[in-house]
């Protein structure tokens, strides 16, 4: 049984909640009185709505008085409202628009109930409306009189949950066009994308969200903005009352083993060598919530199965017990890979792809974007004024520069959106007096042409071998590379993760190391060897 509150909202009923005079009123069936008289309903609180004139008023006060004789743990809040003309479709809604966005709605503690028998019939159906658009997280309720053998029981009457079947109206619709609107900037964070694909997408995705509990696919490369757009969902449909747990996202590339089953579905004590404490599992975190499983085509065979049992089911088998259970979640799957590919491949279960696929979405990366790149600079630097307290800005020539090289096809952005906040970030933090100046833009320039190979420092030259001149031009020049690689990393096995970034996803424990420094044997060169240039 619920624990929660109950709290209806409506409006006084400016006839029925007035019939009878003195002790008389008692007599007579008064909808807003009746409401709080249900014997299966408890309304803790009533948030009645009223005129503002002082008949009006004063029925309201009459109406609390009375309420709390016959319900007295109801409490009643009188919510004074100007409407000129309450038969005006455009005024109504917007005024309970209003009221409803101003209003703070705890679902995990109350639920709420639009009684919709008094007000004119336009406001009923503008409660209606909002109700349905999960404007208000609502049900409606209807109360009606009953029909009384004799004066002596009481006029409390009856009610019913109802749904109402009424049309739209055109002023009306335009107000959801206007949300609606607001909901794709506020996917978009607001930026004036100019992509018509992708504004496309960002549409259709809009749509789904609000409308859909199904999984959804955001495809695209690393850098995208997947991750970036799932929470902007989640925060959406979040803001629409329809979810209230947490966003829970995990990259799938960093589970193996044990640790991956444990991450997702969580073990009991003892399921494997040092499981000392029980553990519930992400899946379980993200109950009532959304879970963001990004690079989910990295998932092992085992991982995917039980993944999908829990998507379809709702329920799951943490690691090592016998005992199923319990979590309700919003799925949204990222990945850069060809699952299609990969389900031809045995690689992928094609159920599962079948189950996460009904809505899928691509993202192109920056460099499919060119046209997207100068509002992005414009955001990237927005937020690095409200992240840093300062405002920075391109001079008139550095804009031009930056922008005429950022689009242009020889910039690769490898890293798609976040290498070109990388790159803001950096001549944000080193321009001087708030201004970005050519001399910085040129430097800036000179750094992404060598992260994507274009370009390389003169500091950055790396000898070969002193019999590299008995090798093919072709080896020369592979070794040249991968010295360039080493000489930038960290330990032998970052530089083996970077040569072998793609090849190393195929193997069940990739050892990089090994790999390179079997290579490098080839041509008698250690490790420590190239620590000490």
């Amino acid at each position: 049984m619920s624990n929660k509150r109950t709290v209806a909202i409506g409006f006084i009923g400016a006839t029925l909640d007035r019939v009878g005079k003195g002790a008389n009123r008692w007599n007579h069936w008064r909808p807003s009185v009746g409401l709080c008289q249900q014997p299966d309903v408890l309304i803790h609180r009533l948030e009645l709505i009223h005129g503002t004139d002082a008949r009006d008023a004063s029925l309201a006060e009459r109406i609390r008085e009375d309420i709390r004789q016959v319900s007295p743990d109801t409490e009643v809040r009188l919510h004074p409202m100007a409407l000129r003309n309450p038969w005006d479709f455009e005024e109504v809604y917007g005024a309970l628009h209003d009221f409803t966005s101003e209003y703070t709605f705890d679902t995990e503690r109350e639920d709420y109930l639009v009684h919709i028998t008094t007000g004119t019939h336009v406001a009923q159906i503008c409660w209606f409306l909002l109700t349905e658009a999960r404007y208000l997280p609502a049900r409606l309720i209807q109360t009606s009189p009953a029909r009384r053998k004799n004066e002596e029981e009481p006029a409390s009457g009856t009610h019913a949950l109802i749904d109402l079947d009424l049309s739209r109206y055109d002023r009306i619709a335009s107000r959801f066009t206007h949300k609606r609107l607001e909901g794709l900037e506020f996917l978009k964070s607001g930026i004036a994308t100019r992509n018509t694909a992708f504004n496309r997408s960002i549409e259709q995705i809009e749509r789904v969200a609000v409308r859909s509990k199904a999984p959804m696919l955001l495809i695209g490369p690393t850098g995208a903005g997947k991750s970036f757009l799932a929470r902007r969902i989640y925060e959406l449909k979040r803001s629409r009352h329809q979810m209230q747990g947490r966003f829970v996202e995990v990259n799938c590339a960093t589970l193996r083993g044990d640790g991956a089953m444990s991450a997702l579905f969580g073990h009991v004590k003892g399921a494997f060598t040092g499981a000392q404490n029980a553990r519930d599992g992400l899946l379980r975190a993200a109950d009532g919530g959304m879970l963001f499983l990004d690079e989910i085509g990295e998932l092992g065979a085992d991982e995917q199965a039980m993944l999908l049992k829990a998507i379809e089911e709702k329920r799951f088998f943490p690691l090592g017990s016998d005992k199923e259970v319990d979590s309700d979640f919003l799925i949204i799957a990222g990945t850069h890979r060809d699952l299609r590919s990969r389900v031809a491949e045995g690689l992928f279960r094609e159920d599962l792809y079948a189950r996460i696929n009904l809505w899928t979405f691509d993202l192109p990366g920056l460099a499919g974007r060119r046209e997207d790149i100068e509002p992005n600079i414009d955001f990237e630097l927005e937020r690095h004024a409200r992240e840093y307290g300062q405002l920075v800005r391109f001079n008139l020539e550095a804009r031009r520069r930056y922008l005429s090289f950022a689009s242009s096809r020889e910039a690769a952005w490898l890293g798609n959106f976040r290498e070109l906040s990388a790159s803001i970030t950096r001549m944000a933090t080193l321009a001087d007096s708030g201004r970005i100046d050519e001399a910085q833009v040129e430097e800036e320039i000179d750094r992404l042409r060598y992260a994507w190979g274009l370009a390389q420092p003169a500091s950055a030259t790396t000898d070969l071998p002193g019999d590299a001149d008995t090798l093919d031009l072709f080896d020369r020049l592979q070794l040249k590379a991968v010295l360039e690689v080493c000489k930038q990393a960290d330990s032998l096995s970052d530089a083996g993760r970077r040569l072998f970034g793609v090849s190393r996803q195929a193997k069940a424990q990739p050892n990089d190391a090994d790999r390179l420094r079997k290579y490098l044997g080839r041509f008698g060169i250690e490790w420590s060897q190239l620590r000490e240039q």
